[in-house]
């Protein structure tokens, strides 16, 4: 019962932190240093000790060396902001806002490698090699397609503050065409806001026991999620009366095939919130008719053959001889997927340009 109720004071005693305001970063560092600046004006040790128990006095004693500290609480960069765990080495939550002018342009992601984020402390930052054969991939929560407008952000995308152990199947696949939705969306809304994040949630025993548990991979203990949620509000234009469509969404991590629909997914933001422990999007009025953003919009997901299809066509740009480009095309026909126009032009194209080469005698560039 006392853990209970410990914990229910230490769920009243968060403080959250709101906004998406570049350059505004409110951390636990404040905090110490307003004790320790509020402990130089009290005097000294005898004048302390003269107060009244319980009293300011008191109060700066006990901060006489600093409060524990927990990291900066927010931490802003190009196009996305996030609060980093440093115990759990991965985001609490990260925010992010697209448009359809941010999902175009010429940043490519082979220009981008996995490194530590340079703004987190070393001694809590997860590395590369704590992923490398530990069976799981590296989940972006914002993702690097997200992100075309500038080189900077989405190289930003890859510091490992933005990184999660996902599910390698659940990284390619179910959550891969989440984020595609979400840019999907950017088509019909000018402006789509996205938070998402790990989620440690406790399963229940056979003794009827609920037991939270996870694993933790490499030499700094990653924790491995076991589920990852993803909050979606977006809005038609600034000066639309339209009420702004909301959904949230929890995935378990791990391989989720094509028949399930996004809105089996579907919680409720209260029911997200009590199992997070974050309060989303704090400065949106929701007494102001917030809609479900899947009775508003479709909330379906690309199928099995478009999605197929779509990183077929991606593939073409990566090969680098006729065979391996001859093979996209034969795999993509041995699923039974007929290729679409924009598939061909680009095949075409490519053909064309790895034909030339051949002829001019050019060696085959490797990939950097």
């Amino acid at each position: 019962m006392a853990a209970k109720s410990f914990a229910s004071r230490l769920a009243r005693s968060r403080r959250f932190f709101s906004g998406f305001v570049a350059g505004a970063v409110v951390g636990a560092a404040g905090a110490g240093l307003t004790a320790w600046q509020f402990l130089q004006s009290q005097g000294t040790e005898a004048a302390l000790a003269a107060r009244e128990p319980g009293g300011s006095a008191e109060q700066a004693l006990l901060g006489q060396f600093g409060f524990p500290l927990t990291g900066t609480e927010m931490r802003c960069y190009t196009n996305h902001a996030l609060s980093y765990d440093q115990s759990k080495r991965v985001p609490r939550w990260v925010l992010e806002h697209i448009s359809q002018s941010k999902i175009m342009g010429a940043a490519d992601r082979r220009n981008c490698k996995f490194k530590p984020d340079p703004n987190i402390p070393p001694t809590f930052s997860a590395l590369n090699q704590d992923y490398i054969g530990s069976g799981w991939s590296r989940g972006h929560m914002a993702p690097a397609g997200n992100n075309k407008f500038s080189s900077k952000a989405m190289a930003e995308t890859f510091y490992l503050s933005n990184i999660v152990p996902q599910n390698f199947d659940n990284n390619a696949g179910y959550w891969n065409r989440i984020e595609m939705y979400c840019r999907e969306l950017t088509e019909r809304f000018e402006d789509v806001w996205i938070v998402s994040g790990p989620l440690t949630l406790p399963q229940t025993g056979s003794d009827g026991k609920k037991i939270v548990s996870y694993q933790v991979i490499g030499e700094d203990n990653v924790a491995v999620p076991s589920h990852l949620y993803k909050v979606i509000l977006a809005r038609r234009s600034p000066e639309s009366t339209e009420p702004l469509a909301l959904g949230a969404f929890v995935v378990p991590n791990e391989a989720i095939g094509f028949q399930p629909q996004l809105s089996e997914f579907q919680v409720s933001l209260q029911d997200l919130e009590r199992l997070s422990g974050l309060v989303f999007f704090p400065h949106l009025d929701r007494t102001n008719g917030i809609r479900n953003l899947c009775s508003v919009d479709t909330c379906k997901l690309l199928g099995f053959q478009e999605f197929t299809l779509y990183l077929s066509t991606r593939k073409i740009e990566g090969a680098r001889s006729v065979p391996r480009l001859e093979k996209i095309m034969e795999n993509l026909k041995n699923a039974g997927i007929e290729p679409d126009d924009y598939f061909m032009t680009c095949y075409e194209r490519k053909l064309e340009e790895l034909k030339a080469k051949e002829q001019a005698g050019l060696p085959e560039r490797k990939p950097s």
